[in-house]
């Protein structure tokens, strides 16, 4: 199990698969689930992004202690799968086809 820091123990049960480190994991994560499960970590999410934004706020990018990165890659999956859940209804972006966007550049703590 991936570790999120103590206050955040609430959230414990998506680690594993939503704590990421790169937005290509993240897109395969958000295509090969469940809108049901989609829906089930936005739900857990929704609530605690903004303590959790604020907790990474209390550490430098270059510091961070690894349960503090991994809630860091659990508000990014949380990014990653809020237009599905509050938009498009689906993981995909409707009317894309085959399209896919490489992603060069990332955030890194």
């Amino acid at each position: 199990m991936t570790p999120l820091p103590a206050e955040f123990a609430d959230l414990e049960a998506f680690a594993d698969k939503w704590c990421l480190a790169s937005e290509p994991e993240r897109y395969t994560a958000r295509l090969s689930s469940s809108m049901h499960d989609l829906q089930a970590f936005y739900d857990a999410m929704e609530p605690r992004a903004a303590a959790a934004i604020d907790y990474c706020d209390r550490y430098p990018l270059d510091g961070m202690p690894e349960a503090v990165v991994n809630l860091m890659h659990l508000i990014y999956s949380f990014v990653n799968v809020s237009f599905p859940v509050e938009v498009w209804l689906q993981p995909r972006v409707p009317d894309s086809g085959s399209a896919y966007f490489t992603c060069f550049l990332e955030p890194t703590p």
